[in-house]
């Protein structure tokens, strides 16, 4: 028997394909997770839009009006000191928040068409965008 003094291994030509192939995968997989992400933060966005609507109408069954403008959303975790004369919640146990960390806002009277307003401004935090910056409210989701 010969005597091989060869290492096994891969060569650099070898390596240099494994590279190429998971880079064009990740070319091919990025812009389509990424788009799922989005989607995730919409369909996030509606369902507690949803939640804060529904417990805004219960708000209201009780007290026949909604939450004044200086009352807010936070009415709805605690009574308000004035204003809610068969306040009968907590309507809601806390207030979510949007999917990048910030409260939902309330309009009262809306300025969209509706009655009242529940919206967020996006990961800007600023009227207007597209993506991530879009507002979403009430009036616009799903």
């Amino acid at each position: 028997m010969a005597n091989r003094n060869r290492q096994a291994g891969f060569t650099l030509i070898e390596m240099m394909v494994v590279v190429v192939v998971i880079a064009l995968l990740g070319a091919m997989i990025g812009p389509t997770l990424f788009n799922k992400i989005q989607q995730a933060e919409e369909t996030r966005v509606a369902q507690d839009i949803r939640v804060i609507e529904s417990a805004l109408k219960f708000y209201r069954l009780d007290n026949y009006r909604y939450p004044s403008q200086a009352q807010g959303l936070e009415s709805l975790v605690t009574a308000p000191s004035a204003g809610a004369g068969k306040w009968n919640g907590p309507y809601l146990e806390d207030l979510p928040k949007d999917p990048w960390g910030i409260a939902y806002q309330y309009q009262n009277p809306g300025t969209h068409g509706k009655e009242i307003e529940i919206f967020t401004l996006g990961v800007d935090g600023q009227q207007g965008g597209e993506g991530s910056n879009k507002d979403w409210g009430n009036w616009n989701i799903k």
